[in-house]
């Protein structure tokens, strides 16, 4: 694929996993899990296989908020995604 057909289509705009990751670090975020069930926090680690820390955690299942955690380790094989929240 030529350049131009690349920025075309916003290849060229693509960013790196990783970075993205690196930089929300101490931000809010929303993880949802492949169970559905999500977590919000601030994260404060994510390794190569996506296992996440979080502080300040609570917990949603069907929209409505189960538990408040403090610390959460959240296994990386389970998430569905990770979102930075505004």
């Amino acid at each position: 694929m030529s350049a131009p057909a690349a920025a075309a289509n916003g290849a060229a705009d693509a960013k790196d996993p990783s970075g993205f990751l690196s930089e929300i670090i101490g931000a809010p975020v929303t993880v949802k899990l492949n169970s559905g069930v999500v977590y919000k926090g601030e994260l404060q680690s994510v390794d190569g296989y996506m296992n996440i820390a979080l502080e300040q955690t609570k917990e949603y299942v069907d929209g409505k908020m189960r538990r408040n955690y403090g610390d959460a380790f959240v296994r990386g094989n389970n998430v569905m995604y990770i979102s930075a929240d505004s």
